[in-house]
């Protein structure tokens, strides 16, 4: 069954209708995405590399999970459904933090990707080697200090995807959990 996600307007007030994805993506529908961070003890954030086949991005460094919010479901939900398929890691919504929201538009060919963002942090410990890939979506993970992925962002996202928005709020949260 064809994924459906829950149509917004363009201020982002849901509609009370739902489409398939591939409706909203070559129409251009506004909907519904999620992203999460993990960070370590260490201050390391987690980063994933999209999988060779994917549309958007294919074989960059991206956000440790993420993706669509289905029809009736909230951003937390989503948030930990991504994380878990995509990575195989449990999450609770005890464990997760919403630190910002925007929106964004990307478009690649005939996709037209509108997105109302919902980020997300959780803060956990995890052994790279016990994360279970899918892969289809995510090739591998790898951990990276804070000093690394702040100097890619800065740099015109460098060897990471150009999801503006998304990163600058992984660094208000750095600026944050300091001052704290």
């Amino acid at each position: 069954m064809e994924e459906k996600f829950d149509i917004l307007n363009e201020r982002g007030e849901y509609i009370n209708k739902s489409e398939t994805r591939e409706k909203c993506h070559k129409e251009g529908i506004w909907h519904r995405a999620v992203a999460v961070f993990i960070i370590n003890k260490n201050n390391q954030v987690l980063l994933q590399k999209r999988s060779k086949s994917k549309k958007m991005w294919p074989d960059m460094w991206d956000i440790t999970a993420g993706g669509h919010v289905l029809a009736g479901e909230l951003g937390f939900q989503a948030a930990i459904r991504e994380v878990k398929e995509e990575l195989g890691i449990n999450v609770e919504k005890k464990d997760i933090t919403i630190i910002g929201e925007s929106i964004s538009e990307n478009i690649k060919g005939d996709i037209i990707d509108r997105h109302f963002n919902e980020y997300y942090m959780i803060n956990k410990n995890i052994d790279e080697k016990k994360i279970k890939l899918q892969e289809d979506e995510v090739s591998e993970v790898k951990w990276i200090d804070k000093d690394e992925i702040i100097k890619k962002i800065k740099n015109n996202y460098d060897g990471i995807t150009a999801k503006q928005g998304c990163w600058e709020y992984l660094i208000k949260y750095y600026e944050w959990k300091e001052k704290n």
